[in-house]
């Protein structure tokens, strides 16, 4: 076993403390990472905080890693020491169930091994990426292109590929019609990504104070979702709504701005139940869906359309006194828009 620094959280409501914790020994498909960097999503913070559920303390989250390879166990072949690396919200799965058989190892049937607060094949709770180091099974761990800024490669393994997929699967691209509701971590990802795809992108977000940022990833339109004329201006317009926002809203709303076949596709994740009336999804054929991250494939697939269309996240690079601070700037929306740790401070 190896000891290394991390940051953690004790308990649902103190804030994160520095510590360590032990990493398995390389095995033999194995992967050690030093990490460099680790994106902050609002997924760390509702772990943390208990909201989707009880969970094992002391927990070390962060599932946005991206670092150097420095040492590979002696069955691996499809990494190298000295490789610039990146892992995402999973580390493991079944792979003998129809869906990973498929490459769908995010869709396990019998539950993929999260990179945090899930039971490991060892039996042990799996501690994230606030850390110095990290050991992954090498099908697990994703090729990072040099093309992407080292610090900003990190939020693209949860939020780069929390949108690129739904926007792939639902085939967003030229002659679409894509909005994206909210413009925080997921959303400025899902305008830029949409846009390089080639469809027509606007953001609906509750006001119009982030309306220039909108448009300059992509957006060709931009309205607020507190001014009613927006809900009768947008009516039956779009093809496809990607909502990343973690907050409950009004789904009748919503659905009325979806055209012919048009889909409502939820990543965000809120705590509270989205109610649907079902005859809001008679009118024009509607389709209420959720998509959750991505394959390894697909996540190697979009680092490599961002990589060759110059696409990487707005960051805000952090220390790890900085973490708890971070923490309540990202639940009052005081970031644009992804914090990123400096995982060398994790030492002091």
């Amino acid at each position: 076993m190896r000891t290394v620094h991390a940051y953690a959280a004790p308990s649902a409501t103190e804030p994160l403390v520095p510590t360590t914790i032990e990493r398995r020994d390389v095995g033999p498909s194995d992967v050690l990472i030093e990490i460099r960097y680790a994106g902050v999503c609002h997924s760390d913070i509702h772990t943390v905080r208990g909201d989707w559920g009880p969970i094992a303390y002391p927990q070390v989250v962060g599932h946005e890693i991206v670092g150097e390879v420095v040492e590979v166990g002696a069955e691996v072949t499809k990494h190298a020491v000295g490789d610039r690396v990146g892992v995402g919200c999973m580390v493991n799965s079944c792979r003998e169930c129809e869906n990973c058989k498929a490459g769908m190892e995010n869709y396990c049937l019998k539950g993929n091994t999260q990179t945090y607060a899930a039971r490991d094949r060892d039996g042990s709770i799996t501690q994230g990426g606030y850390s110095t180091h990290i050991v992954v099974d090498e099908d697990f761990v994703l090729k990072v292109p040099a093309e992407i800024p080292y610090e900003a490669a990190a939020p693209l393994l949860c939020a780069g590929i929390t949108t690129y997929s739904p926007l792939a699967h639902w085939n967003a691209g030229p002659g679409k019609k894509v909005a994206v509701v909210g413009l925080g971590g997921l959303g400025h990802m899902a305008v830029k990504i949409a846009a390089a795809m080639g469809a027509e992108v606007t953001v609906l977000s509750q006001t119009l104070s982030k309306r220039d940022d909108g448009l300059s990833f992509g957006a060709t339109d931009y309205h607020a979702t507190s001014d009613d004329a927006t809900w009768r201006e947008l009516r039956n317009r779009f093809d496809l709504i990607i909502n990343t926002v973690s907050a409950p809203i009004d789904m009748r709303k919503y659905l009325s701005l979806l055209a012919l076949d048009g889909t409502f596709v939820s990543v965000g994740a809120p705590p509270e139940p989205l109610p649907v009336h079902v005859f809001t999804l008679f009118g024009n054929r509607r389709s209420f869906a959720g998509s959750s991250i991505g394959s390894i494939g697909e996540t190697q697939e979009m680092l490599d359309f961002c990589a060759e269309h110059g696409i990487a996240p707005e960051i805000e690079l952090i220390s790890a006194d900085q973490i708890n601070d971070a923490y309540e700037r990202v639940l009052s929306s005081d970031v644009r828009y992804r914090f990123v740790i400096d995982t060398a401070t994790l030492a002091g």
